[in-house]
C-alpha cells in the first residue's frame, strides 16, 4: 500500500467511470475497481434521456459520430394490449451498455485511471482522515472513495444499509430480465407493456438491434416453477404485444441477464464519508427510463463537491452535506415520482391509469417531465 490515490472508485458503471474521467482530466490520481472484465453485458433498459448527451461528449464519447438512434415517443400498452401513444418532451437516444461502459473505460484508461478489473472489492474502511480499500489480493489508500456498485452488493450486505433490512414489499422484491433481440419495433419509439405483475420495455440501440428488459415481481417467477420461459410464455405473454414479440423476435442472446433483489426503497447517500453514486444512491423505476441519465449526473455533483475538498476549498463535513442536499435538491422528486407511478403499472388499475392520463396532454406532458432531468 504504498501509492495514495486521490479518489477511490468502487464500482464502473455509468456513474463511476464518468466521475473518474472528470478526476483524470483535472489531473487527480485515480483507481477504480470492476469485479467484471469489459466489456459486458448488464440488466439495464438502455435508453438514455437527452439531458446526458452533451456531458458524454464532453467525456470523451463521440455520440454524434455513432448513428444512434433517436427515440421521441413513447408507447404504453395496457396488459390487455390496449395501445397509449405519448410524446417524449425531451427525448432520448438509444444504445448498450455492452458499447457506452467500454468506451468509457477506454477513455478514462487513456487518461490514466487505474483499473483493477475482475476484482471484488471485500470492504472500505475510513481512518486517519483517510480510506482504505480492502480487494481480491489487493489494499489501496485513497484520501476520497466513492461508491457506484449497482443496484445491490455484497458490501451493501455487508454495512447493512437500511434498504437491505427491510422485509419484501411492493417496491423492493422485483426481478430484472433484459434480452437483446432483432425485432421490427420503430426506431424513434420506446415502447412499455404491461402484463400482471410487471411491465416489459422495448427500445432501439445501435446496428439495428433492440434492448427487451422487463421487471417483474417475484411471485411471478416462483408460481411458474423458478422457470423464465415459462413465466414469459404464461404470464408476459398475456399481453398480446408482447406474445409477439416473444414469438418472432430473433433472441441474440444464449440465456437471458438477470438480477434480483431489485429494491426502489430511498437509500442514503453518504455512509462512513463515503459518497454514493448512480443506483448505490437511489433507483429511479425503469419505466422512468432515466437510471443512466441519474447515475453519471450524480458522479458531476459528487466530483464537483470532491474537488472542492482535494482543493482545500472545503471541509468533509461541508462536501457531504453539499453531495446530499444536492442530489436530493435533483433527485428526489423524481425517484419518488417513478415509485408512485409504478404502483399503477402492472396491476388492474393500469388501464385506468394509462386512459386517464392520455386524456390530457398536460397531465401527462407533466408527468413525464417530472421523470426527466434538465441538460447538465
Amino acid at each position: 500500500m504504498n501509492e495514495l490515490f486521490d479518489i477511490g472508485i468502487v464500482g464502473g458503471g455509468l456513474g463511476g467511470l464518468t466521475l473518474a474521467i472528470q478526476a483524470a482530466q483535472q489531473g487527480y490520481k485515480v483507481v477504480l475497481f470492476e469485479k467484471e472484465n469489459y466489456p459486458f453485458h448488464k440488466v439495464c433498459g438502455e435508453y438514455i434521456s437527452f439531458e446526458s448527451w452533451d456531458f458524454l461528449e464532453r467525456c470523451g464519447i463521440p455520440l454524434s459520430k455513432w448513428n444512434l438512434p433517436s427515440i421521441e415517443k413513447l408507447c404504453v400498452s395496457s396488459i390487455q394490449g390496449k395501445a397509449y401513444p405519448f410524446d417524449l418532451p425531451l427525448g432520448g437516444f438509444g444504445i448498450s451498455r455492452y458499447t457506452l461502459d467500454n468506451a468509457l473505460f477506454l477513455v478514462a484508461k487513456q487518461l490514466g485511471v487505474v483499473f483493477h478489473t475482475a476484482t471484488k472489492v471485500n470492504d472500505v474502511q475510513f481512518h486517519n482522515n483517510g480510506f482504505t480499500i480492502y480487494a481480491d489480493q489487493q489494499i489501496v489508500a485513497a484520501k476520497l472513495v466513492v461508491g457506484s456498485f449497482g443496484k445491490r452488493s455484497n458490501l451493501d450486505v455487508k454495512w447493512k444499509r437500511s434498504f437491505i433490512q427491510k422485509k419484501p414489499s411492493k417496491i423492493n422484491h422485483f426481478i430484472g430480465v433484459k434480452y437483446h433481440i432483432y425485432y421490427p419495433h420503430p426506431a424513434n419509439q420506446i415502447s412499455l407493456h404491461n402484463f400482471p405483475g410487471g411491465y416489459c420495455g422495448i427500445s432501439a440501440i445501435e446496428d439495428g438491434k433492440s434492448c427487451l428488459c422487463y421487471l417483474t415481481n417475484s411471485q411471478n417467477l416462483v408460481s411458474s416453477g423458478n422457470s423464465i420461459s415459462q413465466m414469459e410464455k404464461n404470464i408476459l405473454s398475456l399481453n398480446p404485444h408482447l406474445a409477439d414479440i416473444f414469438s418472432k423476435a430473433e433472441f441474440l442472446y444464449d440465456q437471458p441477464l438477470t438480477i434480483s433483489q431489485i429494491s426502489f426503497d430511498q437509500k442514503e447517500q453518504i455512509q462512513n464519508h463515503m459518497l454514493y453514486v448512480g443506483d448505490a444512491a437511489g433507483l429511479i423505476t425503469p419505466l422512468c427510463g432515466n437510471g443512466m441519465s441519474m447515475a453519471m449526473h450524480a458522479g458531476k455533483l459528487a466530483f464537483e463537491q470532491m474537488n472542492l475538498f482535494l482543493k482545500g476549498e472545503l471541509s468533509l463535513a461541508s462536501m457531504e452535506k453539499n453531495y446530499e442536499e444536492n442530489w436530493q435538491k435533483h433527485f428526489a422528486f423524481r425517484t419518488a415520482t417513478g415509485r408512485l407511478v409504478q404502483r399503477f403499472f402492472g396491476g388492474n388499475s393500469t388501464n385506468f391509469f394509462l386512459s386517464l392520463i392520455s386524456q390530457s396532454t398536460f397531465i401527462s406532458q407533466r408527468l413525464i417531465k417530472q421523470t426527466h432531468g434538465q441538460p447538465f
